[in-house]
């Protein structure tokens, strides 16, 4: 049984909001493979709860006008593992969401709610961040976009007030026309495991393929929260694709901008040696995605 003090389900996203407004315990429930796990562990219990599980304006990926691409926050992950523009302008979204728990969890599982319970080892983050994706909020006071570099202010927190719904994600064009990308996952286990370390590595090369343009590096369980190794990028931007001091530099730069703990998953020490290795392995099929010859 679960301690409920009741159920709403809104009927569009207005409805969502003026019903967490009305209700000053309520929380938000879209897939609830979070939600309902903390409430039954008692963390929550009690709780009034607002569905946005069925309101069809939060579900869905599509092409917008300007050629940026909006995700609905309350698709699952299986949609956009399987979604046809997720897997022709990025693929890397749709590996990493399915690799989150197993068919059941990511049949129900949103990517709202996997952004939005701020939790670092996200299989969804850390990519998000490599793709630097806005959010879409909608509360009382209106709309806002937040920059998801912007989003998490520490461990299972963020920006979102209590009374906002989480609308959607945009990634613009220019964070995807271009770009490849990988993400692996360490977990003790293959499958159904939360990730004791994510890296997700993005990079865009010329057009001879010979040279890095831009990178994008991002990790969870690194920190505290999901982050970016903005002084890691720096370093291999204009670097060749087999320049193998670069890349090794790239890595071990990367280390100096983390701040992993350690946990029964796995000590400090053993997170330092994945972000490393992970940083090389995932920029290495990074560039083999984008058509260049890396022998590192």
């Amino acid at each position: 049984m679960f301690d409920i003090k009741s159920f709403y389900e809104a009927r569009d996203v207005q409805d969502a909001v003026q019903a967490l407004v009305k209700e000053p315990d309520a929380e938000v429930i879209s897939g609830g493979t979070d939600v309902l796990i903390r409430i039954r562990e008692g963390k929550d219990a009690g709780k009034a709860l607002v569905s946005i599980h069925n309101i069809p304006e939060l579900k869905g990926v599509r092409l917008l006008e300007n050629g940026d691409l909006w995700i609905g926050a309350a698709t699952s992950f299986s949609h956009i593992t399987n979604d046809p523009l997720i897997q022709r302008l990025v693929p890397m979204l749709g590996e990493a969401v399915d690799m989150v728990g197993g068919p059941q969890i990511r049949n129900t599982g949103t990517i709202g709610g996997n952004i939005c319970n701020g939790a670092t080892s996200a299989d969804s983050a850390s990519t998000m961040w490599a793709l630097d994706a806005l959010i879409l909020l909608s509360g009382p006071q209106g709309e806002r976009t937040v920059p998801i570099c912007e989003f998490y202010t520490g461990p299972g927190r963020t920006v979102r007030e209590r009374e906002e719904v989480c609308t959607g994600f945009i990634i613009r064009k220019e964070n995807y026309e271009g770009w490849y990308g990988q993400y692996i996952k360490y977990g003790k286990r293959k499958a159904m495991e939360i990730a004791t370390l994510g890296c997700a590595v993005r990079v865009k090369l010329s057009e001879d393929k010979r040279v890095i343009e831009d990178v994008r590096l991002g990790y969870g369980v690194a920190g505290p929260t999901p982050l970016r190794c903005r002084k890691a990028e720096e370093i291999l931007k204009g670097a060749g694709v087999d320049d193998k001091e670069a890349l090794e530099q790239f890595a071990k730069t990367a280390l100096t901008e983390v701040n992993p703990r350690s946990s029964w998953r796995a000590s400090r020490e053993f997170r330092l040696q994945l972000i490393e290795e992970l940083a090389k392995r995932a920029l290495t099929e990074s560039i083999r995605r984008a058509g260049g010859n890396c022998n590192a």
